[in-house]
């Protein structure tokens, strides 16, 4: 009879402490997904700024050999993260955006192609705003004053992305800080559930003369265990999400560099780890408080 009441106590302690790490992975992979999703909103951004385009025009007496020149010229500026050599047969389908339009337009120009050879250039991140966009704008005119004629990039596309992620990053702080606040509650009410089991365990050690210290040695080594193998459980689940969304959505790409990807992954650690400490303390002392007839 003695034997079965321990095997029973065992595996309620098991369930106790699996249902403990999958309560508190839950809750860190939400608070994954809005780091995550904060870190990544770095890379987004850097698509959607580096997906802006300008273009150069050059003047009638440039041919396609010394506009090629400049081309390779402009591949070492810092500014661009892509330049690309557009000739007028290339402009032509993507003004038209078919072959069969643009033979229709070169019908009507009587077979001569009324679009220049042309120069295409993408910003790096940091340089794709109103300001970072002019300055490229001075400096190409500046450097080439005899063979540009003209650059042009859409203003309105550069100012919309700029202030759509601004917005956006202030609507994700506020969410972002509301979520973190409800998980934190969420995770110190899963240990304080937990402990409430293990009240008079810890009152039987007080009352043999354990000291307070040495009661609350295995929950404190505990919860670390519990907090980091929490984190990595939801550090996989919050992987295998994003991989799910990479292979859905096709406009932009999840990813992330090894700093954030290491950034994340400590992130989650050290919540989980201080979140669970922390709350097993406080819940700790608030048995150790408690009277013997107040455990009922």
């Amino acid at each position: 009879m003695s034997s079965n009441a321990e095997k029973f106590s065992k595996k309620g302690v098991r369930t106790s402490y699996v249902s403990t790490v999958i309560g508190i992975s839950l809750v860190l992979f939400m608070i994954g997904l809005v780091l995550g999703g904060f870190f990544g909103l770095d890379n987004v951004q850097k698509q959607a700024k580096e997906s802006l385009q300008g273009d150069l025009f050059f003047k009638a007496e440039m041919n396609d050999a010394d506009i090629k020149q400049i081309e390779q010229e402009l591949k070492s500026w810092d500014q661009f993260s892509e330049v690309f050599f557009v000739s007028p047969e290339r402009a032509i389908e993507e003004f038209s955006g078919s072959d069969q339009s643009a033979g229709e337009i070169l019908e009507i120009f009587e077979g001569e192609n009324p679009l220049p050879a042309t120069i295409g250039f993408k910003p790096k991140a940091e340089h794709a705003t109103k300001e970072g966009m002019e300055k490229i704008k001075k400096d190409l005119m500046a450097a080439y004053p005899d063979q540009i004629d003209e650059v042009n990039y859409d203003k309105a596309s550069v100012e919309s992305v700029n202030l759509g992620f601004k917005q956006f990053v202030f609507l994700f702080l506020a969410v972002a800080a509301l979520l973190i606040i409800v998980a934190v509650a969420m995770i110190n009410n899963t240990i304080r559930l937990a402990l409430y089991s293990k009240r008079f365990t810890i009152k039987t050690m007080q009352l043999v003369g354990a000291k307070p210290s040495y009661i609350r040695k295995p929950f404190l080594v505990q919860a670390i265990f519990q907090g980091a193998v929490s984190a990595i459980i939801g550090l996989g689940l919050l992987m295998t999400l994003f991989y799910a969304l990479n292979n859905t959505l096709d406009a932009f790409e999840i990813s992330y560099s090894l700093q954030s990807f290491l950034l994340l992954t400590g992130s989650l650690l050290v919540i989980g780890i201080v979140i669970t400490l922390i709350s097993t303390w406080f819940a700790l002392n608030k048995y150790l408080r408690m009277k013997l007839d107040d455990l009922y």
